[in-house]
């Protein structure tokens, strides 16, 4: 059995670091081009050219390996189109009708002078994602309600550059708590926090309607930013912007690069040197912003407890980039290791799990890191996001590759198939969800399991920004005016590319569920220019044809196929990426293992008993709603398995001969992320664990040493992709036979 991380990354390769392209040209002439055909193996695309068409980072910043394209340029199809619609017909288009935080009246967010009842990170959380499916679905109705609150934001700068809500409170500050003292000392410095993301959602609709509003608003409120003194700037007196300011960090950079004034750059060192020190290491744990528990038994905290500032799952799904966003300022390699090892950190400890994330249902505690241990759905947006900002920054495949495992295997079993709602916490190992408190063996206490519109009041917001900035990020430019497929999912990208001309490239395929991806060319004249297609890291025996013919090219897995030819109308690739089954053994969690084919991994398949309950009386504590919503239109489940779990896999000497692999019909409704729906099934032997139950905290029970014995019968069970699993046996125990084998 091959012990492998998938995501193992202990050192940044020093090919990235330096910028020295690995590179394998070979000339080929496989059509009549009067300019001869390159084609090359790179392990990102080269950084000595500047791109003439797309925003790019200016000097003296390190220079853009992949740069975004604006937003609308990139249309979505096949089951992430569906998903889109889904959101729009879903919570994320109809949350402005439901959430308290979303009502017109008396929101400090559509005030001239930032004053109102509800003014904090709901609305630009919501915003991030709602008005960026307006704009990729060129949805009328979803554009305009967007300019209401957008116009709000930029209407509301003061005389001081300062916009937005003056002061609201944390959703974690209870009303007992909100006393006249600590408002006192609250109001002794400003809260940047919402804004970060407010700076967000006004760069996508730069991006889409040039409005230079936006440009005047930054630029002041930045000037004004800049005048703070240290000490009063991203104070930790309120917690999440001191943790989070690599967003600030990322919007400076981004108006730097359109004005290029240099003040903006001294404000960028400014952020840094205030913002939580995610580089260092050996922290006291009074200098550790989050939570801190341990489980009941370990007396002393671990040294390695010391070597993250936050362990908060969402802190840590974004501040661990914050290094990286540095380094195209201070141009030291230190850094960009930094927030590698920061990645590393926090999964060598709680992550030797499936589907990309950690074990942190609110904070990531010391003696809590079996599979059954969940993250928030706001840590996986955030996530796929720093993924997405990296892949930018570094063109690291590896990036590219952690973004599609958490967007394939771990979003979306956070939201219900209907995405009506959504749970604030899932895990890998996750047999029932319900609306009972899980506290102790989950950190967070309440309703946390359960798919409810109404509450879980961040990821209730911020869970919108997950598939549009997905798909956003599927296509980029590259510095040498070409384009780059780095992301797969059926799309269509308009784009300008060699000395100014479009081109339009529409991918078709069922990726990942299928293996092949088909690129077809639309072009009003013949253009030179290079195409990049990333080999993910898993991808051993990928191929690609084009215009009927194979490349003699040696492509790969974890670097991209550089063309580089005289494109013509109708031009058409085939890019062939197969799947094989891969066993990952997690020797940290008792020798479990997991399933992968290609980029999914797979989850034990489950009955899932759905059962309706009143979101109204099911919400977390700190949910609100908007009076006269009707509770019958948006109910909560809980969700209850019909058929046994308890199973561990009986696998052969070689273990990835041990599955019989089924594919089935692509589903009618294009959404291939339910039970019913998967189109590709695994099935293998397994055996029963009679001792392996719901244990006293109403969670599946933790994982013990494999392999385990079993007296109970041979089966066959079935598997199916992870994110189509809403309970999920996804690291399994395994079933022995020989005298190591004991029971549980």
């Amino acid at each position: 059995m091959k012990k492998i991380n998938k995501f193992s990354h202990q050192k940044l390769p020093v090919k990235i670091l330096s910028g020295i392209l690995c590179v394998i040209i070979i000339s080929c002439s496989i059509s009549s081009n009067a300019i001869e055909d390159e084609i090359s193996v790179v392990k990102s695309p080269e950084t000595s050219q500047k791109n003439q068409h797309y925003f790019s980072n200016r000097v003296p910043l390190q220079p853009s390996v992949l740069i975004k394209l604006p937003i609308g340029t990139i249309k979505p199809a096949g089951w992430l189109k569906e998903y889109l619609f889904r959101q729009r017909n879903g919570l994320t288009g109809n949350l402005g009708k439901i959430s308290a935080w979303l009502q017109k009246e008396n929101n400090a967010w559509l005030d001239k002078d930032g004053k109102g009842d509800w003014g904090w990170e709901e609305v630009p959380y919501w915003l991030k994602g709602y008005a960026n499916i307006g704009y990729i679905l060129e949805d009328q109705e979803m554009i305009d309600e967007s300019k209401i609150w957008l116009e709000g934001a930029l209407n509301s700068q003061q005389e001081d550059g300062y916009f937005g809500p003056g002061f609201a409170w944390e959703s974690y500050v209870a009303e007992k708590d909100r006393t006249p003292e600590r408002l006192a000392e609250k109001l002794k410095v400003r809260d940047y926090w919402a804004n970060m993301i407010m700076l967000y959602c006004l760069q996508s609709y730069y991006e889409y309607s040039g409005d230079e509003k936006v440009i005047s608003l930054m630029t002041k409120y930045f000037k004004y930013q800049f005048s703070i003194p240290d000490e009063n700037f991203l104070s930790k007196t309120q917690y999440w912007q001191k943790v989070r300011g690599g967003d600030n960090l990322h919007s400076v950079l981004w108006l730097y690069n359109r004005t290029g004034e240099p003040w903006l750059l001294e404000l960028a060192e400014k952020i840094h040197r205030n913002t939580s020190p995610w580089a260092s290491r050996g922290h006291s744990l009074d200098e550790i912003g989050s939570a801190k528990n341990k489980r009941e038994g370990i007396e002393e905290w671990p040294d390695w407890y010391g070597d993250l500032i936050d362990w908060h799952n969402v802190n840590v799904a974004q501040g661990f980039r914050e290094p990286a966003q540095y380094y195209l300022l201070s141009g030291n390699k230190q850094d960009l290791q930094d927030t590698y090892d920061n990645f590393n950190i926090v999964r060598k400890y709680f992550g030797q799990v499936p589907g990309g994330m950690y074990g942190s249902d609110e904070n990531s505690r010391p003696g809590y890191d079996d599979p059954r241990q969940g993250v928030e759905t706001c840590g996986m947006v955030e996530q796929m996001n720093s993924d997405e900002h990296l892949l930018r920054i570094t063109g690291d495949i590896f990036w590219a590759d952690h973004v599609e495992d958490v967007a394939f295997n771990t979003y979306p079993a956070a939201v219900a198939p209907d995405f009506k709602s959504l749970r604030y916490i899932t895990s890998p190992n996750m047999v029932l969800n319900n609306s009972e408190s899980h506290n102790p063996g989950i950190d967070n206490g309440g309703p946390m399991l359960m798919y409810n519109p109404f509450s879980s009041r961040c990821c209730q917001h911020n869970h919108s920004q997950g598939w549009p900035y997905f798909t956003e990020n599927l296509w980029m430019a590259t510095p040498d005016n070409g384009l780059a497929a780095v992301i797969y999912a059926a799309s269509t990208v308009t784009a300008m590319v060699g000395e100014g001309y479009e081109v339009t490239i529409t991918n078709t395929t069922n990726y990942p569920f299928e293996d092949l991806l088909s690129f077809e060319l639309n072009l009003e004249k013949s253009t030179l220019f290079p195409l990049y297609f990333r080999i993910p890291s898993w991808a051993n025996e990928a191929s690609l044809m084009l215009n009927g013919e194979k490349l003699n090219v040696s492509l790969e897995a974890g670097k991209y196929v550089r063309i580089h030819r005289e494109w013509k109308n109708g031009d058409k690739l085939l890019l062939q990426l197969p799947k094989k089954i891969q066993i990952r053994t997690w020797e940290a969690n008792h020798n479990s293992v997991s399933v992968d084919y290609g980029p999914l991994t797979f989850s034990l398949k489950i009955g899932e008993n759905y059962i309706k309950k009143e979101s109204n009386e099911t919400a977390t504590h700190s949910s609100k709603w908007q009076k006269g919503v009707n509770t019958k239109d948006w109910p909560s489940y809980d969700v209850y398995p019909s058929t046994a779990w308890n199973y561990g896999l009986l696998l052969n000497d070689d273990p990835t001969t041990s599955f019989e692999i089924e594919t089935r019909p692509w589903p009618k409704n294009n959404f291939p992320f339910t039970t019913a729906s998967a189109p590709i099934i695994l099935k293998v032997k397994a055996k029963k664990i009679l001792n392996w139950k719901i244990d006293r905290y109403g969670l599946v029970g933790e994982l013990k040493d494999s392999p385990v014995k079993s007296d109970e019968e041979i089966e066959t069970v079935e598997l199916i992709p992870m994110g189509a699993a809403r309970l999920r046996i996804s690291a399994f125990p395994v079933i022995g036979t020989n005298k190591e084998a004991k029971k549980w």
